[in-house]
């Protein structure tokens, strides 16, 4: 399946002239790109989709961890794009002026990602299931709360650490008109759903659904 072009989201960092359809992410249109886009237009590592393929194929690009298998993979926020021939690696991230990007990282942050916490379910055994913003599932006895991050070790599976959100934490804005600000708490009202963060000298307010913490 395919995507109109004009249809694309904004935060795509595609042009908006060109041909009418555009590749499909596998799921969530809006949270993420198809790793196609990543591959030939922000990394320019490939001229065509063609040749994104063949790098697939040959078993040259991972994302967190395992071998991409499909170009219309969704790429989602800090997630990690390798490619261990080379010795280039990358997190997914959003830039200031609110686009989908990467930023080059070494081999060793290659194995860990940050992920939010969306929900919460106890499971038999009274052990806790924590359900992530990228879509994964993992059980863990780490103390965390909804809307707190959590630091997932790729190789392990698991969680790592848990990075809490509360004052003085950083974020960074991932969906709606702030998208892109990176900043620090200055304080959070949990009922309205909402936290006032500082970008430099600026004050904002942010819904919490639209923000990740970060370390």
């Amino acid at each position: 399946m395919h995507l109109k072009r004009q249809k694309a989201p904004k935060k795509w960092p595609i042009e908006r002239k060109g041909t009418a359809y555009l590749a499909k992410p596998r799921f969530s249109n809006n949270e993420g790109i198809p790793v196609l886009f990543i591959i030939r237009n922000v990394l320019k590592l490939a001229q065509n989709r063609r040749e994104v393929k063949a790098l697939i194929n040959s078993k040259k690009i991972l994302i967190n961890g395992k071998f991409l298998r499909d170009e219309k993979h969704t790429a989602m926020l800090f997630d990690v794009i390798s490619m261990p021939s080379v010795k280039k690696y990358y997190a997914v991230n959003v830039s200031e002026n609110g686009k989908i990007g990467v930023d080059e990282i070494n081999e060793k942050d290659a194995g860990k990602k940050i992920s939010k916490i969306m929900n919460k379910r106890l499971m038999k055994g009274k052990k806790m299931q924590i359900n992530l913003g990228d879509g994964r599932n993992l059980l863990s006895d780490i103390k965390c709360k909804v809307n707190d991050s959590v630091l997932i070790d790729l190789k392990k599976e698991g969680v790592e650490k848990c990075i809490p959100l509360q004052e003085k934490a950083n974020i960074v804005v991932f969906d709606g008109k702030h998208t892109g600000v990176k900043g620090k708490i200055k304080s959070i009202d949990r009922k309205e759903g909402i936290a006032k963060i500082m970008q430099g000298d600026k004050e904002i307010n942010v819904l919490i659904k639209q923000m990740i913490v970060v370390e």
